[in-house]
């Protein structure tokens, strides 16, 4: 076994998050599984059985957001899902901070170890980012990614110029983290947070979210990533991007606009785009049966993986 990607026990208590306590209570636990690789203890599940189909949440999400969708998958196939550095129990940060592409390497290298090769590869809002750079970089070679609200390209720019200095110096600031989670001790801070979104969950989706929010080193892991997060340079190269691409947009979304798709398609014309209506960012944890149904209905493109 390569020493860099060690079978890993799981991490030790952590302010708000302990595994020893939350894996009783914790969505799919019983397919958890640790691994150190790359400089990161990872937290995976792997559930069902056939061609591997990748799993990878946005910012400020985890493993917990694929807890309606993944079982529905793992009657097709063979199911990956993990925790991003800096998320959740997920611990460590890969050589070059959580940067879009050093946590794409990081990724990419972990797969390598376990000689995992994903045919289908189904990322949500910034996990679509980290998807379309490894197939980029040549690190894997799914036949299709699915896009959920899928954040590729950078918003306007007078907003992104000014979201990455504030976010940098939150991320800096060491009291932060500390005052949003005591601000979100609150159920009701949640609860808004989650319908700014343009979704409404229900009590177990709310909960999780809430539990994760008290961690200070989650949110810290959440502001470090999009304090160096950048979208430009993967802007540029997307054109070339191999696999093909099934954009699903909720069209009530309210953190990645709808119209975000048309810009991705007037790069990717082949792209297909599938609007979800009455579904907000958070689509997939909203209604998983119809965002597998859309999966289902496009199959052609990854039959045969």
């Amino acid at each position: 076994m390569n020493l860099d990607c060690r079978v890993a026990m799981a991490p030790a208590v952590d302010d708000g998050l302990n595994w020893a306590r939350d894996r009783h209570s914790w969505p799919l636990s019983e397919f958890s599984f640790f691994r150190e690789c790359a400089g990161v203890h990872w937290h995976l599940q792997q559930l069902g059985s056939g061609p591997c189909v990748l799993l990878i949440h946005g910012t400020g999400a985890s493993t917990h957001s694929w807890r309606a969708l993944a079982p529905l998958l793992a009657e097709r196939f063979t199911v990956l899902a993990f925790d991003l550095p800096g998320h959740a129990f997920t611990l460590g940060t890969p050589s070059g901070g959580l940067t879009l592409e050093a946590i794409s390497d990081a990724l990419a290298t972990l797969l390598d170890t376990l000689a995992i090769r994903p045919r289908l590869i189904i990322g949500h809002s910034a996990g679509v980012a980290i998807a379309a750079r490894m197939a980029l970089a040549g690190r894997v070679e799914p036949r299709t990614i699915v896009s959920l609200n899928g954040a590729l390209l950078p918003f306007n720019p007078a907003p992104g110029l000014l979201l990455a200095p504030l976010a940098r110096l939150l991320a800096a600031t060491p009291f932060v983290p500390l005052l949003f989670t005591w601000s979100a001790r609150r159920r009701a801070t949640v609860e808004r947070l989650v319908r700014s979104t343009g979704s409404t969950l229900d009590a177990e989706g709310v909960d999780l979210y809430w539990r994760l929010v008290r961690s200070r080193r989650h949110v810290a892991g959440v502001l470090e990533m999009m304090a160096h997060w950048n979208l430009a340079p993967l802007a540029r190269s997307l054109p070339q991007l191999a696999p093909s691409l099934l954009q699903l947009v909720g069209l009530g979304d309210r953190t990645v606009p709808p119209a975000h798709a048309e810009r991705v398609r007037a790069l990717l014309p082949a792209a297909h785009t599938v609007r979800l209506p009455g579904l907000g960012h958070l689509a997939h944890e909203e209604r998983a049966d119809l965002v597998m149904q859309a999966i289902d209905n496009y199959r052609a493109l990854f039959d045969g993986a």
